[in-house]
């Protein structure tokens, strides 16, 4: 019984991150959050390189095949948005780190 809450778990996990990722990253690469992200001052290609990976990560990640490949490249966009915002000197990342988590739970436990 405990191996099928697991497993629902997991499935609820991979489907909340991955439904509310995909949002917030269509959201990302549309141009009006353009000129949020011009304060950065790092180019608009690395909003398009951040974003449109987090979106094709969430589509592998919704199909049961390619779960935790998606959930893998989640894990490293999600990596690569942590080091430019500390390297920018923005230390709110307790989001991104959350989503990490999330993103390697979901690829270690649909592993198994």
């Amino acid at each position: 019984m405990t191996a099928m809450r697991t497993k629902i778990a997991l499935t609820g996990l991979q489907w909340t991150l991955g439904v509310v990722i995909l949002i917030e990253a269509i959201r990302f690469v549309m141009p009006s959050a353009a000129h949020g992200f011009a304060s950065t001052h790092m180019p608009n290609f690395v909003r398009m390189v951040l974003g449109w990976g987090e979106i094709v990560g969430c589509v592998l990640m919704l199909v049961p095949r390619t779960a935790i490949r998606g959930a893998w490249l989640l894990v490293a966009v999600f990596v690569l948005a942590i080091a430019l915002h500390l390297l920018h000197g923005t230390y709110e990342v307790g989001n991104l780190a959350i989503y990490t988590a999330a993103a390697s739970a979901v690829a270690v436990g649909k592993g198994n």
